[in-house]
């Protein structure tokens, strides 16, 4: 079976890029002399430091190995790709949701990108699903689990 590919944005994939160089170089190297100097000090049974350092060496191999299969299965969507007056994936929507007459804006991302406290959302949720290929002036309607939300495109802002 075909792994699922993952999509990125350019800037998605430089930051992984630098995320993994900095793992293996940098944070590798620094945990790698503290496990050395806390074997120096003798009895591991009882050495918290040692304990603690192991942890992090393993959460960082393990970071190496998921960034290393992301990248391996990326599929970089470009920021000049599609109708410029379509949504896709790496713009941000100015939106208007009618019921609540409030206005938000969102990054459509890869699910690999997701930050929802920075407004990056997945083009696999529902409002993502919904506003990809949509232009400004359309309404969009989202299955909410209690009804329909509606949202109005104001805006559709490409990265430069």
């Amino acid at each position: 079976m075909e792994e699922k590919k993952n999509i990125l944005t350019r800037d998605g994939m430089q930051k992984l890029e630098l995320e993994l160089e900095e793992l293996e170089t940098v944070r590798s190297q620094e945990i790698a002399q503290i496990i050395k100097e806390a074997r120096e000090q003798g009895d591991l049974s009882e050495n918290a430091e040692y304990d603690a350092a192991m942890d992090e060496q393993r959460d960082i191999y393990a970071r190496i190995e998921e960034i290393k299969k992301i990248l391996k299965n990326a599929e970089v969507v470009g920021d000049d790709e599609g109708d410029p007056d379509v949504v896709g994936i790496g713009c941000k929507v100015v939106i208007h949701d009618i019921e609540d007459d409030e206005n938000d804006e969102f990054m459509i991302v890869g699910s690999t990108e997701v930050d929802s406290l920075s407004g990056k959302i997945s083009n696999e949720s529902p409002l993502g699903r919904a506003l990809l290929g949509a232009r400004v002036g359309d309404v969009v309607e989202v299955e909410a689990p209690e009804d329909t939300i509606s949202y109005q495109i104001l805006e559709i802002i490409r990265p430069s």
